[in-house]
Protein backbone atom coordinates (compact mmCIF):
# COMPACT_ATOMS: atom_id res chain seq x y z
CA UNK A 1 0.00 0.00 0.00
CA UNK A 2 3.12 2.14 1.06
CA UNK A 3 4.60 1.52 -2.38
CA UNK A 4 1.19 2.20 -4.52
CA UNK A 5 1.29 5.66 -2.58
CA UNK A 6 4.59 6.57 -3.67
CA UNK A 7 4.15 5.83 -6.86
CA UNK A 8 1.08 8.31 -7.47
CA UNK A 9 3.03 10.96 -5.13
CA UNK A 10 5.89 10.38 -7.72
CA UNK A 11 3.57 10.49 -10.52
CA UNK A 12 2.07 13.36 -9.18
CA UNK A 13 5.54 15.45 -9.01
CA UNK A 14 6.32 14.09 -12.51
CA UNK A 15 3.16 15.98 -14.15
CA UNK A 16 3.38 19.12 -12.26
CA UNK A 17 0.16 18.24 -9.98
CA UNK A 18 -0.79 21.06 -7.77
CA UNK A 19 2.38 22.88 -8.97
CA UNK A 20 2.45 26.79 -8.03
CA UNK A 21 3.54 28.34 -11.10
CA UNK A 22 4.26 32.24 -10.80
CA UNK A 23 4.25 34.03 -14.13
CA UNK A 24 5.53 37.81 -13.79
CA UNK A 25 3.60 40.59 -16.16
CA UNK A 26 5.66 43.61 -16.63
CA UNK A 27 4.11 45.56 -19.34
CA UNK A 28 4.96 49.18 -20.59
CA UNK A 29 2.45 50.87 -17.80
CA UNK A 30 -0.80 50.15 -16.14
CA UNK A 31 -2.48 53.17 -17.55
CA UNK A 32 -2.60 52.13 -20.83
CA UNK A 33 -5.65 50.08 -22.51
CA UNK A 34 -3.95 47.71 -24.52
CA UNK A 35 -1.72 46.37 -21.61
CA UNK A 36 -4.69 46.34 -19.32
CA UNK A 37 -6.07 44.12 -21.88
CA UNK A 38 -3.03 41.99 -22.19
CA UNK A 39 -3.30 41.40 -18.18
CA UNK A 40 -7.06 40.58 -19.11
CA UNK A 41 -5.43 37.91 -21.11
CA UNK A 42 -2.86 36.60 -19.25
CA UNK A 43 -5.41 36.46 -15.74
CA UNK A 44 -7.60 34.34 -17.98
CA UNK A 45 -5.02 32.00 -19.36
CA UNK A 46 -3.70 31.58 -15.40
CA UNK A 47 -7.06 30.21 -15.13
CA UNK A 48 -7.97 28.36 -18.28
CA UNK A 49 -4.51 26.83 -18.56
CA UNK A 50 -3.29 25.89 -15.09
CA UNK A 51 -5.36 22.58 -15.13
CA UNK A 52 -3.56 21.42 -18.20
CA UNK A 53 -0.49 21.97 -17.29
CA UNK A 54 -1.04 20.50 -13.84
CA UNK A 55 -0.40 23.95 -11.92
CA UNK A 56 -1.84 26.24 -10.38
CA UNK A 57 -1.04 29.82 -12.12
CA UNK A 58 -0.22 33.15 -10.07
CA UNK A 59 0.13 36.26 -12.42
CA UNK A 60 2.51 38.81 -10.64
CA UNK A 61 1.66 41.90 -12.29
CA UNK A 62 4.37 44.05 -12.24
CA UNK A 63 4.03 46.98 -14.19
CA UNK A 64 5.09 50.71 -13.58
CA UNK A 65 1.91 53.23 -13.37
CA UNK A 66 3.53 55.62 -16.37
CA UNK A 67 6.44 54.22 -18.90
CA UNK A 68 9.57 54.13 -16.83
CA UNK A 69 12.48 51.62 -18.57
CA UNK A 70 14.77 51.83 -15.28
CA UNK A 71 11.19 50.95 -13.18
CA UNK A 72 11.00 47.65 -15.77
CA UNK A 73 14.72 46.87 -15.03
CA UNK A 74 13.97 46.67 -11.39
CA UNK A 75 10.76 44.37 -11.02
CA UNK A 76 11.94 42.15 -14.21
CA UNK A 77 15.05 41.67 -11.68
CA UNK A 78 12.99 41.80 -8.31
CA UNK A 79 10.54 39.16 -10.16
CA UNK A 80 13.55 36.98 -10.32
CA UNK A 81 15.30 36.91 -7.02
CA UNK A 82 11.67 36.30 -5.88
CA UNK A 83 11.49 33.17 -7.90
CA UNK A 84 9.33 34.00 -11.17
CA UNK A 85 9.48 30.89 -12.84
CA UNK A 86 8.42 33.21 -15.86
CA UNK A 87 8.67 36.85 -17.14
CA UNK A 88 6.74 38.39 -19.75
CA UNK A 89 8.19 41.85 -20.78
CA UNK A 90 7.08 44.55 -22.88
CA UNK A 91 10.09 46.49 -23.65
CA UNK A 92 9.94 50.71 -23.31
CA UNK A 93 13.65 50.42 -24.40
CA UNK A 94 15.78 47.43 -24.89
CA UNK A 95 18.82 48.90 -24.21
CA UNK A 96 17.69 49.51 -20.40
CA UNK A 97 16.16 46.14 -20.13
CA UNK A 98 18.20 43.70 -21.20
CA UNK A 99 20.85 43.39 -19.01
CA UNK A 100 17.62 43.13 -15.98
CA UNK A 101 16.39 40.06 -18.67
CA UNK A 102 19.82 38.45 -18.97
CA UNK A 103 20.01 38.63 -15.06
CA UNK A 104 16.76 37.10 -14.76
CA UNK A 105 17.51 34.03 -17.28
CA UNK A 106 20.93 33.41 -15.11
CA UNK A 107 18.96 33.36 -11.85
CA UNK A 108 16.52 30.84 -13.45
CA UNK A 109 13.76 33.02 -14.18
CA UNK A 110 12.29 31.92 -18.41
CA UNK A 111 11.69 35.56 -19.99
CA UNK A 112 10.16 36.17 -23.34
CA UNK A 113 8.93 39.68 -24.36
CA UNK A 114 5.80 40.59 -26.45
CA UNK A 115 4.30 43.63 -27.84
CA UNK A 116 7.78 45.17 -28.04
CA UNK A 117 11.32 43.08 -28.22
CA UNK A 118 14.91 42.94 -27.29
CA UNK A 119 16.18 40.71 -29.52
CA UNK A 120 19.85 40.83 -28.50
CA UNK A 121 19.10 39.77 -24.64
CA UNK A 122 18.78 36.31 -23.96
CA UNK A 123 14.68 35.95 -23.72
CA UNK A 124 13.42 33.11 -25.02
CA UNK A 125 11.22 34.19 -27.79
CA UNK A 126 8.80 37.56 -28.98
CA UNK A 127 4.85 37.45 -29.26
CA UNK A 128 3.29 40.01 -30.95
CA UNK A 129 3.62 42.49 -34.34
CA UNK A 130 5.97 42.35 -37.44
CA UNK A 131 6.59 46.05 -36.27
CA UNK A 132 7.83 46.67 -40.10
CA UNK A 133 4.76 45.50 -41.80
CA UNK A 134 2.59 46.51 -39.51
CA UNK A 135 4.23 50.15 -40.79
CA UNK A 136 3.80 48.99 -44.28
CA UNK A 137 -0.31 48.06 -43.46
CA UNK A 138 -1.17 51.27 -42.10
CA UNK A 139 0.37 53.50 -44.53
CA UNK A 140 -0.87 51.57 -47.38
CA UNK A 141 -4.33 51.69 -46.78
CA UNK A 142 -4.26 55.66 -46.06
CA UNK A 143 -2.56 55.82 -49.38
CA UNK A 144 -5.81 53.96 -50.22
CA UNK A 145 -7.85 56.20 -48.30
CA UNK A 146 -6.17 59.35 -49.76
CA UNK A 147 -6.35 58.40 -53.36
CA UNK A 148 -2.45 57.79 -53.13
CA UNK A 149 -1.98 61.85 -52.74
CA UNK A 150 -1.33 64.59 -50.62
CA UNK A 151 0.55 65.38 -47.19
CA UNK A 152 0.55 63.56 -43.99
CA UNK A 153 2.15 62.59 -40.70
CA UNK A 154 2.78 60.37 -38.18
CA UNK A 155 1.93 59.90 -34.71
CA UNK A 156 4.79 57.58 -32.93
CA UNK A 157 4.55 57.66 -29.49
CA UNK A 158 7.88 56.93 -27.36
CA UNK A 159 10.95 57.66 -29.49
CA UNK A 160 13.02 55.03 -27.76
CA UNK A 161 10.61 52.17 -27.68
CA UNK A 162 12.10 49.81 -31.04
CA UNK A 163 8.76 48.88 -31.64
CA UNK A 164 7.09 51.86 -32.83
CA UNK A 165 11.06 53.02 -34.41
CA UNK A 166 10.35 50.10 -36.83
CA UNK A 167 6.81 50.66 -37.20
CA UNK A 168 7.56 54.01 -38.26
CA UNK A 169 10.31 52.82 -40.66
CA UNK A 170 7.55 51.08 -42.10
CA UNK A 171 5.41 53.61 -43.11
CA UNK A 172 8.76 55.69 -44.45
CA UNK A 173 9.27 53.08 -46.49
CA UNK A 174 6.09 52.56 -47.88
CA UNK A 175 5.64 56.33 -48.05
CA UNK A 176 8.18 55.81 -51.19
CA UNK A 177 6.26 54.02 -53.47
CA UNK A 178 3.69 56.81 -54.08
CA UNK A 179 5.27 59.71 -55.74
CA UNK A 180 2.38 62.06 -55.01
CA UNK A 181 2.29 61.74 -51.15
CA UNK A 182 4.80 63.13 -49.53
CA UNK A 183 5.50 63.24 -45.31
CA UNK A 184 5.39 66.63 -43.58
CA UNK A 185 9.00 68.19 -43.30
CA UNK A 186 9.61 66.83 -39.13
CA UNK A 187 6.53 65.53 -39.47
CA UNK A 188 6.83 62.95 -37.11
CA UNK A 189 5.36 63.50 -33.61
CA UNK A 190 6.81 62.04 -30.85
CA UNK A 191 4.89 62.11 -27.17
CA UNK A 192 4.28 60.35 -24.02
CA UNK A 193 1.67 57.10 -24.48
CA UNK A 194 -1.18 58.69 -22.59
CA UNK A 195 -4.40 58.99 -24.40
CA UNK A 196 -4.40 62.84 -23.40
CA UNK A 197 -0.94 63.71 -23.80
CA UNK A 198 -1.19 61.99 -27.52
CA UNK A 199 -5.01 63.81 -28.17
CA UNK A 200 -2.50 66.97 -27.37
CA UNK A 201 0.20 66.63 -29.67
CA UNK A 202 -1.99 65.56 -32.84
CA UNK A 203 -4.24 68.23 -32.41
CA UNK A 204 -1.29 70.91 -31.84
CA UNK A 205 0.40 69.45 -34.91
CA UNK A 206 -2.93 69.27 -37.29
CA UNK A 207 -3.65 73.16 -35.94
CA UNK A 208 0.33 74.32 -36.24
CA UNK A 209 0.29 72.40 -39.67
CA UNK A 210 -3.35 72.81 -41.56
CA UNK A 211 -1.60 71.48 -44.81
CA UNK A 212 -1.74 67.87 -42.81
CA UNK A 213 -4.34 65.84 -44.79
CA UNK A 214 -3.56 62.18 -43.22
CA UNK A 215 -2.72 60.70 -40.18
CA UNK A 216 -0.96 57.43 -39.51
CA UNK A 217 -1.28 56.65 -35.84
CA UNK A 218 1.26 53.75 -35.54
CA UNK A 219 -0.43 53.58 -31.87
CA UNK A 220 -4.14 54.54 -30.96
CA UNK A 221 -3.40 56.24 -28.23
CA UNK A 222 -5.37 59.56 -28.44
CA UNK A 223 -8.17 57.43 -29.42
CA UNK A 224 -9.04 56.57 -25.84
CA UNK A 225 -9.78 59.61 -24.99
CA UNK A 226 -13.08 61.50 -25.73
CA UNK A 227 -13.66 63.97 -28.46
CA UNK A 228 -9.66 63.72 -29.02
CA UNK A 229 -9.98 64.42 -32.73
CA UNK A 230 -10.37 68.05 -33.35
CA UNK A 231 -11.83 68.08 -37.15
CA UNK A 232 -14.41 66.82 -39.30
CA UNK A 233 -15.06 63.00 -39.51
CA UNK A 234 -12.68 62.47 -42.59
CA UNK A 235 -10.56 66.13 -42.84
CA UNK A 236 -7.81 65.08 -42.18
CA UNK A 237 -7.93 61.16 -42.96
CA UNK A 238 -6.74 58.48 -40.38
CA UNK A 239 -5.74 55.72 -40.00
CA UNK A 240 -4.46 53.93 -36.75
CA UNK A 241 -3.38 50.62 -35.07
CA UNK A 242 -5.00 49.32 -32.11
CA UNK A 243 -9.14 48.33 -32.48
CA UNK A 244 -9.73 48.33 -28.18
CA UNK A 245 -13.34 49.26 -27.71
CA UNK A 246 -13.24 52.77 -26.86
CA UNK A 247 -10.92 53.44 -30.13
CA UNK A 248 -14.00 52.01 -32.49
CA UNK A 249 -16.26 55.09 -31.62
CA UNK A 250 -14.04 56.89 -33.89
CA UNK A 251 -14.54 54.21 -36.64
CA UNK A 252 -18.16 54.44 -36.53
CA UNK A 253 -18.06 58.17 -36.61
CA UNK A 254 -15.90 58.68 -39.71
CA UNK A 255 -12.92 60.22 -37.88
CA UNK A 256 -10.76 57.16 -38.51
CA UNK A 257 -11.09 55.06 -41.77
CA UNK A 258 -9.42 52.20 -40.72
CA UNK A 259 -8.12 50.30 -37.62
CA UNK A 260 -5.48 47.63 -37.51
CA UNK A 261 -6.19 45.55 -34.39
CA UNK A 262 -2.94 43.78 -32.62
CA UNK A 263 -3.90 40.67 -30.45
CA UNK A 264 -3.65 43.04 -27.51
CA UNK A 265 -5.57 40.51 -25.10
CA UNK A 266 -3.17 37.35 -26.89
CA UNK A 267 -0.16 39.64 -25.73
CA UNK A 268 -1.23 38.10 -22.25
CA UNK A 269 -2.74 34.90 -23.08
CA UNK A 270 -0.04 33.64 -25.51
CA UNK A 271 2.72 34.86 -23.46
CA UNK A 272 1.46 32.42 -20.51
CA UNK A 273 1.02 30.03 -22.63
CA UNK A 274 4.18 29.65 -24.03
CA UNK A 275 5.84 30.47 -20.87
CA UNK A 276 4.04 27.44 -19.30
CA UNK A 277 5.23 24.85 -22.62
CA UNK A 278 8.89 26.05 -21.49
CA UNK A 279 8.21 25.92 -17.78
CA UNK A 280 6.51 22.44 -17.29
CA UNK A 281 7.10 20.91 -20.46
CA UNK A 282 10.60 22.43 -21.66
CA UNK A 283 9.40 22.88 -25.06
CA UNK A 284 10.51 26.35 -27.21
CA UNK A 285 8.16 27.64 -29.42
CA UNK A 286 8.73 27.18 -33.00
CA UNK A 287 10.26 30.10 -33.71
CA UNK A 288 12.09 33.10 -31.30
CA UNK A 289 9.77 35.28 -33.44
CA UNK A 290 5.83 34.35 -32.99
CA UNK A 291 3.78 36.86 -34.78
CA UNK A 292 0.47 37.23 -34.96
CA UNK A 293 -1.28 38.69 -37.91
CA UNK A 294 -2.84 42.46 -37.55
CA UNK A 295 -6.83 42.27 -37.99
CA UNK A 296 -8.05 45.16 -40.46
CA UNK A 297 -11.32 46.60 -39.04
CA UNK A 298 -13.61 49.25 -40.60
CA UNK A 299 -17.13 50.14 -40.26
CA UNK A 300 -18.39 46.99 -42.00
CA UNK A 301 -16.75 44.61 -39.28
CA UNK A 302 -16.57 46.89 -36.58
CA UNK A 303 -19.77 45.54 -34.83
CA UNK A 304 -18.50 41.52 -34.71
CA UNK A 305 -15.49 42.75 -33.59
CA UNK A 306 -16.69 44.91 -30.68
CA UNK A 307 -18.39 41.46 -29.54
CA UNK A 308 -15.31 39.88 -29.32
CA UNK A 309 -14.31 42.10 -26.96
CA UNK A 310 -17.20 41.55 -25.14
CA UNK A 311 -16.30 38.12 -24.62
CA UNK A 312 -12.46 39.12 -24.31
CA UNK A 313 -13.29 41.03 -21.00
CA UNK A 314 -16.16 39.19 -19.99
CA UNK A 315 -18.66 42.32 -20.69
Amino acid sequence: MKTWWLWLVMVAVAHGADRKVVIGLVAKSQSNPVFQAAYAGARDAARELGPKYGATVVIDWQTPPEEDAQKQAEAIEQLARAGAHGIAVSCTDANTVTPAINKAVDLGSVVMCFDSDAPRSKRLCYYGTDDETCGRLVMAELARAMGERGTIAILAGNQTAPNLQRRVQGVQEELAKYPEMKLLPDGIFYHAETPEQAAEAVNIAQSTHPQIEGWVFVGGWPLFAKNALKWRPGQPKVVSVDALPPQLTYLRSGHVETLFAQDCYGWGYRSVEILLEKIVHGRDPASERVIDPLTRVTKDNVDEFARLWDKWLKK
